[in-house]
């Protein structure tokens, strides 16, 4: 009896462990945050996240909204225009596109992480990357973040993140703000 309980204590403290370690977070990767505001209005509120390689090729997107990536973009092209055009969603199936896309959040802070993986589930290369947050504030206005950072250099960092804003348009500008990009080994 006394045989039959320590296994049984055993395995108990196996599969906790062996839970523990499933749910740990893959070493390696980028983490973008930041503050999100939704704008009232038409046109407005549509973002993208994404990362490249130091060639330009999309290796995955983590995050676009709903109503862009689901065939928003043929009826308002001025929608995320990079984003679309670069992930080649024109040509991505049901299943793909419903994997990468969610509904227009709420407000507040939002995160998004990038594992290391690329598109295929297959580990990226050690390197130069860049994390893309593309954003249509409202009509033409729309606003591209980018930061560069390098994938398995031994250390971690937050990575500079530049903004560009196209249009004339200030009152939305305050839709993305206070955008922080941290990479880890």
């Amino acid at each position: 009896m006394k045989n039959v309980f320590l296994l049984a204590v055993f395995c108990l403290l196996f599969s906790w462990t062996n839970l523990a370690a499933q749910n740990t977070a893959p070493s390696g990767g980028v983490e973008v945050s930041f503050m999100f505001n939704r704008q009232s209005g038409f046109s407005t509120n549509q973002f993208a996240i994404w990362i490249e390689d130091s060639r330009g090729n999309v290796v995955k997107t983590l995050y676009a909204t709903k109503f862009t990536a689901t065939g928003g973009w043929s009826k308002r092209p001025q929608s995320i225009p990079l984003w679309v055009q670069k992930s080649g969603l024109s040509a991505l199936n049901k299943k793909d596109i419903d994997a990468l896309t969610g509904s227009t959040p709420r407000n507040g802070s939002l995160s998004y992480r990038w594992d290391g993986l690329d598109k295929n589930g297959n580990r990226a290369s050690t390197g130069e990357y860049r994390l893309f947050l593309e954003a249509t504030l409202r009509g033409d206005d729309r606003v591209l973040y980018n930061a560069p950072f390098t994938l398995g250099a031994g250390t971690a960092g937050e990575a500079e993140v530049k903004a560009v804003y196209f249009g004339s348009g200030t009152r939305e500008r305050g839709m993305i703000d206070n955008v922080k990009v941290v990479y880890r080994p």
